[in-house]
Formats: C-alpha cells, sequence, structure tokens
C-alpha cells in the first residue's frame, strides 16, 4: 500500500508540472507584450484624429520700408499695418504710411523745399499658395493724407495751412515667408498712384505717383485657429 501511495503522489507532481509550465510560458509572453506596448507609448510619437475642419485666424502687427522714386527724386516711406488674417488667404486691416522726397525744388520765394507726405486707410491683401512657406500676395492700399513742400535747412516745422489733402491708392505684390507661425517676411514692389496736389502759394501741382520696393516684417499670430488634434508625426509650422 505505501508503494502505491507514492506511485500516486509522484504521478500527481508530474502532471502539475506538466500543466503549469505553458501556463508560465503564456504568463511570460502577457508581461512581456505588457511592457513592449508601455515602451513603445513613451518613446514613439502618435496622431490623435479629429474629423473637425477649423477656420484658420490671425493678427498681426506689421511694419514696413521702401525705397523709390517721385519725379525721379529719391523717395523714401515708412508704414505701420495691423491685420486680420482669414483663414491665411486674406488679410483686411488698417496701414499707415509717413514719405520724404528729396525734391529739391526751388519755390517762387528761392527757397528749395523737399516733399513730404503722410497718409493711410484700408489695408487689403489676398494670398495665394498659404499652405507652403512661401507665398504670393497682392496688397492694395485705399486711403487719403496730406502733402506738404518741406524746408529742410531753415525752417523745417510745418504749418497747418502748408498741408494740403491727396486720395491714394497703391497696389503691389509680395513675396512673404512664413519663419513660423509667429513671425512672417515680406519682400516686393508697389505702384502709387495720387489725386493731384494743389499748393496754395507755389506754382506746382504735383501728384506723388511713382515706383518703390522694399522689405517688411509681421509679428502676430497667423494660425490661432489650427486643428490641433490633426497632425503628422512630425509636426510642422
Amino acid at each position: 500500500m505505501q508503494l502505491i501511495t507514492n506511485d500516486v503522489v509522484f504521478d500527481l507532481y508530474n502532471l502539475n508540472m506538466t500543466t503549469m509550465k505553458p501556463l508560465r510560458v503564456f504568463l511570460l509572453l502577457l508581461v512581456s507584450c505588457f511592457i513592449n506596448t508601455l515602451y513603445a507609448q513613451e518613446s514613439q510619437d502618435y496622431i490623435e484624429f479629429n474629423d473637425r475642419r477649423n477656420t484658420v485666424h490671425g493678427v498681426y502687427l506689421g511694419l514696413g520700408f521702401h525705397y523709390g522714386t517721385i519725379n525721379k527724386a529719391e523717395t523714401y516711406s515708412s508704414s505701420f499695418k495691423v491685420a486680420y488674417v482669414a483663414n491665411q488667404q486674406f488679410e483686411i486691416g488698417l496701414i499707415a504710411v509717413g514719405l520724404y522726397s528729396d525734391m529739391n525744388r526751388p519755390g517762387l520765394d528761392g527757397i528749395i523745399r523737399d516733399l513730404g507726405a503722410f497718409y493711410g486707410g484700408l489695408h487689403l491683401e489676398p494670398i495665394f499658395f498659404s499652405k507652403s512657406k512661401f507665398n504670393l500676395s497682392f496688397p492694395l492700399l485705399i486711403g487719403a493724407g496730406a502733402v506738404a513742400l518741406i524746408d529742410d535747412v531753415k525752417d523745417p516745422i510745418i504749418d497747418d495751412d502748408d498741408w494740403e489733402p491727396i486720395f491714394v491708392l497703391e497696389p503691389g505684390v509680395n513675396v512673404l515667408y512664413n519663419i513660423n507661425r509667429y513671425v512672417q517676411i515680406e519682400a516686393g514692389v508697389k505702384y502709387r498712384l495720387s489725386s493731384r496736389v494743389n499748393f496754395k502759394y507755389e506754382d506746382y501741382k504735383p501728384r506723388i505717383n511713382g515706383i518703390s520696393g522694399g522689405i517688411g516684417i509681421k509679428i502676430g499670430v497667423f494660425n490661432m485657429g489650427r486643428n490641433r488634434y490633426k497632425k503628422n508625426i512630425e509636426d510642422g509650422v
């Protein structure tokens, strides 16, 4: 009887070992897969999907500098603008421009004067190829201002009566480069068209028409409404 009991116990032990072996292998494989999954989630980028189509908004402040001519006289201008960007495809805003032309024109009193002007108004700018780093745009200024002749030698101060009103239309073409979503550089040319100026005390009725070229910088946020859930693994600007 003792021998039979020992044999039974030995058989049960072998049975348990045979049964536990594949179970241990399965548990080891399960733990290994779980650890690998955690490591992959921590070490690799992933994509979050969202089917929303967001409209991209933007606002910015811009500063520009241009050089050109008016009646063959060297002309310098600077501009400041604030604008809203709709879906990276169209800008609308306000712009102010200051202009100085080294005309060296003698007046009726024999004093040589230069020309100064300031004007501003509505800024419109359709943008093409807006999804790439380089864009093409066609800015347009529609506005009004004032022009005066400046005696920069003896009396640079201009009285209110010396300023004459003027209407300005200024189309152009720009190439835009997007450094990132906050900074954009522009370079291009524009042509200024104006109404005729009637100076009261001068036999001089000019227009300030002329072509100019220059550069500018825009600082703001150009894609505030971008869909942050639809990203590539290596998300660009």
